[in-house]
């Protein structure tokens, strides 16, 4: 069975009953943006492994834009540091050139390296054909972190060369699967069980509809900042347990993706955008917190930089009709993290552990936004 298959028997947001509002696209997923392909590797293990106290919850994630081209297409990209304790690999490059190449992947803050070798390796091989030239070519890989040492051995550096090659090797286009999945197995939202999370939107533009899609890494926030659709949810479920008192020491990896037609400067752009969608649910940007965001888009696509002609012809969207689009990543940005958190299950807990992390309790959330009247169900 494929990861992408892998779906949790929890409702999703709109499912059940949260009004958040947009057309999403067909899967409500970053896949919904042509030519996506998201993969995972999620290693959960209830026992330490030999020599070790904690056990192995961990993983990480793939997305690779253009999946089906057999060469690598780069892609405009931006980015935005909100708040900059954290890793995002590449980003120098992206700033200065505006694009990327190849798979964007996300782990834990161990496993940076380990990824970014084992991403290069991956590419490689995949593109032998470009990469085996000579034509003195380099790869700069996007890896992006956030920290799951609560409930996984991250001192142990259990991630491996075969387990970055497993999520790679599992893309998949159509429905991604949430919650305690790839990179975001082992992360922690608001005091509440966090982790992967997915959500889309249509901008019609001249008559066309374009995509925008969202994937995030969510380990965030503390109890009392929690705010859905507008609720103040964490003052009314603060239950005492001590994740529920932690100090933030988390982070948030947000990828936006889109096939509408954007330059570098447009897509940073559209990434500090991020900022607000993550502000929704109640997050200032803790001095803990790695607060990172990427945005690119599939359109344009270009041969890599040494075949290509010396005088590039583009397409970008007017700037002046951009606030739709802006609107559409804040939208997809808050739902996909309530997403991440519906769909998680409670880890921990073990004698092993220090902590158990819950999920947050489906019916006492919807027992508190009934109080606001923000249910549609």
């Amino acid at each position: 069975m494929a990861p992408n298959d892998l779906q949790t028997t929890k409702p999703r947001a709109r499912a059940f009953g949260l009004p958040f509002s947009g057309r999403t696209g067909e899967y409500n997923a970053i896949t919904d943006v042509a030519g996506i392909e998201v993969g995972f590797r999620t290693i959960v293990e209830d026992t330490p492994r030999p020599g070790r106290k904690r056990p192995v919850r961990t993983g990480v994630t793939a997305i690779l834009p253009h999946a089906g081209s057999p060469t690598p297409v780069p892609v405009y990209a931006g980015i935005h540091r909100f708040n900059g304790n954290g890793e995002m690999t590449g980003t120098h490059w992206i700033e200065d050139g505006g694009t990327f190449v190849g798979p964007v992947m996300i782990s834990n803050t161990h496993a940076v390296g380990m990824t970014h070798h084992a991403t290069v390796k991956w590419m490689l091989e995949r593109f032998a054909s470009t990469y085996d030239s000579d034509d003195f070519l380099w790869l700069i890989p996007v890896i992006a972190e956030t920290y799951d040492g609560v409930l996984n051995d991250i001192n142990g550096l259990p991630l491996t060369e075969a387990d970055v090659f497993a999520a790679l090797n599992s893309l998949a286009a159509g429905p991604v699967q949430e919650g305690n999945c790839g990179g975001g197995t082992g992360m922690i939202t608001y005091g509440f069980k966090g982790g992967t999370g997915t959500a889309s939107r249509i901008v019609s533009l001249g008559g066309e509809d374009y995509t925008i899609g969202t994937l995030v890494q969510a380990n965030h926030g503390q109890r009392d900042w929690l705010t859905i659709c507008g609720v103040p949810v964490g003052q009314h479920m603060k239950d005492g347990t001590p994740q529920s008192q932690m100090q933030e020491r988390g982070s948030i990896i947000v990828v936006i993706a889109t096939d509408l037609p954007m330059a570098p400067h447009q897509l940073k752009r559209l990434a500090r955008r991020a900022a607000i969608g993550i502000g929704r649910n109640g997050t200032p940007g803790g001095n803990s917190s790695g607060d990172i965001f990427l945005a690119f888009s599939t359109a344009n696509p270009q041969p890599m930089a040494h075949r290509a002609p010396p005088l590039l012809k583009l397409e970008i969207v007017n700037d002046e009709q951009l606030d739709p689009v802006y609107l559409a990543a804040v939208d997809s940005v808050d739902e996909a993290i309530v997403n991440a958190m519906l769909a998680a299950e409670t880890l921990g807990g073990t004698v092993h552990d220090r902590f158990l992390i819950e999920a947050i309790p489906h019916d006492l959330l919807a027992n508190v936004m009934r109080k606001f009247g923000r249910m549609t169900r």
